[in-house]
């Protein structure tokens, strides 16, 4: 069922995202053009738990949606990252001041596959304890709030996580806590 690219044209580059505009070939011939492709870089994401089991979530305005919304840590892997775990690592410490005594990968999900190009991957960091203040980059403004699992769970039921990846890493990171079942 997988397509081969016969032509690629970049449209537009920027430092975060990339509009390309592809030529492709189906198995039984049909050509799809134009078809445009989104590219971002990995992302990583954790459901970050401190020592005394308190979930870090963090409240921050999403101009996009127009929204300030609550939302699980989390951005971009950059270059200077040796590994996923390095990536997400440096994050949580960036936007909590929080470090971490273990990392276990969840798995990893797309925004939306059939034009994004990249990965959110998903990790459960336990063992949280604040180490020092926010390392926030230039445009982002965190507010960092501790939640019981219960407070967590009533977001969840309320449907007041709006970014859909967020809600999936809760979701999988309950499971393994046994928090929850399906």
């Amino acid at each position: 069922m997988e397509w081969k690219t016969l032509k690629s044209e970049y449209l537009f580059k920027d430092l975060w995202f990339t509009v390309r505009k592809d030529t492709c070939e189906r198995p039984d011939g049909k050509l799809i053009t134009p078809y445009y492709v989104y590219e971002f870089p990995e992302w990583v994401t954790a459901v970050a738990l401190t020592k005394t089991g308190k979930f870090i979530m963090e409240r921050q305005y999403r101009h996009a949606a127009g929204i300030t919304m609550m939302e699980i840590p989390g951005g971009c892997v950059d270059a200077s990252d040796q590994n996923l775990e390095t990536a997400i690592a440096r994050e949580l410490k960036e936007e909590t001041g929080y470090v971490f005594d273990k990392f276990e990968y969840l798995g990893r999900i797309s925004a939306n596959p059939s034009t994004n190009n990249n990965w959110m991957h998903m990790f459960l960091a336990t063992g949280g304890e604040k180490m020092g203040e926010q390392e926030m980059d230039e445009n982002e403004e965190i507010e960092v709030q501790l939640l019981s699992q219960q407070e967590v769970l009533q977001l969840l039921r309320e449907r007041r996580i709006p970014q859909s990846m967020h809600a999936t890493a809760l979701f999988y990171a309950l499971e393994k806590l046994g928090v929850i079942s399906y």
